[in-house]
């Protein structure tokens, strides 16, 4: 029965990853290339770092930003990603972006973790849950206490840019 079970599952992983890489190959499919939206602000932050510490018996993790992040700061970017909803509902003004979408994730950590950023809609303004990606432009600001937070690297004063 375990031996069924476990077929079963490596036949359903087979099919999905067939299917999530072979969009173009299979189209019938329906699955869109899902191609990382990866540009230097993307790059700029996925340098960044985490310098570990210990405070008693607790590790304590503080984000280090590298120079070229660094200079990105309180600097007006352009972030294309897919959107990573941290509510439910249908229009956001808060939530992390991603390069990759959210189907994706069953297959991360195969390359490390994708970076995200949150992202704070301007004057409250919304944008509509989409699995499509889309493009922002703001301020890029780090959280000065991100374990208050949900990313040390968020972009504020968030427009759409169509």
């Amino acid at each position: 029965m375990k031996n069924l079970v476990f077929v079963l599952l490596l036949a359903f992983t087979a099919i999905s990853a067939k299917a999530q890489i072979g969009g173009q190959q299979y189209p019938e499919m329906n699955v869109p290339d899902h191609t990382p939206m990866m540009n230097k602000t993307w790059e700029a932050i996925d340098k960044m770092m985490y310098k570990v510490s210990t405070k008693g018996n607790k590790k304590v993790y503080t984000p280090e930003y590298p120079p070229v992040l660094k200079a990105l700061e309180n600097k007006q970017v352009d972030l294309p990603g897919y959107m990573v909803p941290l509510k439910s509902g249908r229009n956001h003004n808060t939530f992390m972006m991603s390069v990759l979408p959210l189907a994706q994730c069953q297959f991360c950590g195969t390359n490390g973790i994708p970076p995200m950023v949150e992202i704070i809609m301007k004057n409250g303004s919304t944008v509509k849950f989409s699995d499509e990606p889309i493009k922002l432009r703001g301020k890029m600001v780090f959280n000065p206490e991100p374990l208050k937070g949900n990313s040390e690297v968020q972009i504020v004063d968030a427009v759409l840019v169509k």
